[in-house]
């Protein structure tokens, strides 16, 4: 199996939705309310995620614009905001932006752990970021230790619904009775085809719920936490997330490989490394750019 391609694959996908919350444990959602207005002609600090450095970093013209614009820190104490220059107003979630806010992220997150803010969190002045930093300096300094050298990988887990339903049949003595039922008789089917749906359905749920347990039973010798999150679709089992410390990034790589190939007849969608946006909960009130 290769990165970026075939039926289990580790990719980075062409846009994930940045997002920011906090508490200690899911993304950061910088709370402070949304420019609702563009203010011609004003400039305010677009902030991409918070780390810690006690120095003024530069990471080069890699932020949001037409022209990427230079992204920096405002430092606080040993706290640092990744930030850069932009208009006050609202950042409409385009590709283009979307993919420029990820990239810095991916960029400081290298060499650095990060806490990625929302997308399109814009304060005023540098003096109502270092207010910021200050106001929260506690819960960032918790948040940042407890997410130090970890990473989070994406799984999402795909079946073939028609296919499964086709091994119930099979498998299953009493679908596979009503089945030759329905299709036997002439006259009205409809009790044996409302207790075939029941039987499908819980044979459907049972399996889906075995896969599950299974892959996550796996992987939890090499993750240090995993969150569950809504399955996407009729074909989705399971999406989730996995927090995973730097030095077993390999072995987890090298884990979700072997559950790909015993797993077969599932399809994973595997991506990251990303910064811990499910794993960082941070509530952050400060008005922001208004």
């Amino acid at each position: 199996m290769t990165r970026g391609q075939g039926k289990s694959s580790k990719k980075k996908p062409a846009s994930k939705k940045p997002a920011a919350k906090s508490k200690s444990e899911k993304s950061p959602r910088a709370a402070a309310a949304g420019a609702n207005e563009l203010h011609a002609g004003s400039r305010g600090k677009y902030v991409y995620c918070v780390i810690k450095s006690p120095e003024a970093m530069h990471f080069g013209a890699i932020g949001l614009g037409t022209e990427p614009a230079d992204v920096h820190t405002v430092n606080y104490r040993d706290l640092a905001a990744v930030v850069s220059d932009t208009p006050i107003g609202v950042h409409d979630p385009t590709r283009d932006n979307v993919l420029a806010h990820q990239r810095v992220n991916e960029t400081v997150m290298r060499e650095h752990t990060v806490i990625p803010m929302s997308f399109g969190t814009v304060f005023k002045t540098r003096d109502d970021i270092i207010e910021l930093l200050r106001s929260a300096y506690d819960a960032f300094g918790d948040v940042l230790n407890k997410m130090s050298n970890k990473l989070e990988f994406g799984l999402k887990i795909l079946w073939d619904r028609d296919l499964v339903v086709r091994e119930i049949e099979n498998d299953d003595e009493d679908v596979r009775r009503l089945k030759t039922e329905i299709s036997s008789q002439s006259g009205s089917t409809y009790f044996a085809r409302m207790q075939y749906g029941r039987l499908i359905d819980a044979a459907l749920q049972q399996r889906s719920e075995q896969y599950v347990a299974e892959i996550f039973a796996a992987l939890r010798e090499v993750s240090v936490a995993s969150r569950t999150n809504k399955p996407i679709g009729d074909k989705m089992i399971m999406n989730a997330a996995f927090l995973v410390s730097r030095d077993q990034e390999e072995a987890f790589d090298t884990k979700v490989k072997q559950i790909g190939a015993r797993y077969d007849k599932l399809t994973f969608k595997y991506t990251g490394p990303w910064p811990p946006y499910n794993f960082v909960n941070i509530r952050l009130k400060l008005e922001r750019a208004s």
